[in-house]
């Protein structure tokens, strides 16, 4: 594998920082709201500004996009194996997800107020199973590994129903997977190889 020369080191905020630079400012406040100064006891008001770095927007932008562009990403690399938080997920799945019915959803929420959020895992459960020619599918398991185990689980309930658990007992695991394919595999009742 071709290994890139590190990424030259890149200056920080504060050495980026110029007097008087900066950003967006925030509108002052409405009329008739009192001082924050009245609204927050002295001890906790600063005695002087927070050494801030002074930049303008644009600045701040290009310092962050040129840092994450160094990042691993899908649309830029291949992922090795055992990338649990970097699945591929396609851009139009990220912006669908911020949207403010998804992204606000509290996790205490009544279903009477989550329907439409219930419609869609609903609609997706029932596409999966389709897709995959499987009678029911869920969408519980709540990352990678979480996955992986809910699945070895299944396989060991589905051999001990056929009578072939006692002779069915090893996961081959390759040297390069994740620390957690052994771990599934030992928790499921399997020896890994």
């Amino acid at each position: 594998m071709d290994r890139k020369s590190p990424a030259p080191a890149q200056p920080t905020l504060f050495e980026q920082s110029r007097s008087g630079r900066r950003a967006v400012l925030p509108p002052p406040p409405e009329a008739g709201l009192p001082a924050i100064d009245s609204c927050i006891p002295e001890r906790f008001l600063r005695s002087r500004p927070a050494e801030l770095p002074e930049l303008g927007e644009i600045e701040v932008v290009r310092h962050y996009t040129r840092l994450s562009s160094m990042n691993m990403a899908i649309d830029k690399n291949f992922y090795p194996l055992g990338s649990c938080t970097m699945k591929y997920n396609p851009r139009v799945n990220e912006a669908v997800a911020g949207l403010e019915g998804f992204a606000w959803a509290h996790p205490l929420c009544a279903p009477a107020e989550i329907q439409g959020y219930l419609e869609v895992f609903h609609r997706l459960e029932g596409l999966l199973a389709e897709i995959s020619g499987l009678p029911h599918v869920s969408l519980q398991p709540a990352a990678g590994a979480h996955g992986e185990l809910t699945a070895l689980m299944m396989i060991k309930a589905r051999l001990v129903e056929r009578g072939e658990a006692g002779s069915r007992t090893i996961v081959l695991v390759p040297d390069s997977a994740h620390g957690t394919n052994p771990s599934s595999a030992a928790t499921a009742g399997f020896e890994a190889r």
